[in-house]
């Protein structure tokens, strides 16, 4: 299920997208980012409409994929 990003409050917003930047296996290049610049970032792909949040019951956890990716879903 997609969560609409602006149903969330902004605190929960931004404390669930550190908990999905600062995962195990996240990758963003050869030089490591602050997490509050990969927060920036996943939010304005966010307001841009290039990612969406992902609720996935199995595992009770959100992700933050490219739109296009979650349209492949079926989502």
């Amino acid at each position: 299920m997609i969560i609409p990003y602006d149903s969330l409050e902004p605190d929960l917003l931004e404390r669930m997208l550190e908990e999905i930047v600062t995962r195990d296996g996240t990758d963003y290049g050869a030089a490591e980012k602050p997490t509050t610049e990969k927060i920036n970032g996943a939010i304005n792909g966010l307001k841009q409409g290039r990612s969406v949040l992902l609720w996935d019951d199995q595992t009770e956890s959100a992700s933050l994929v490219s739109k296009e990716y979650a349209q492949k879903l079926g989502f």
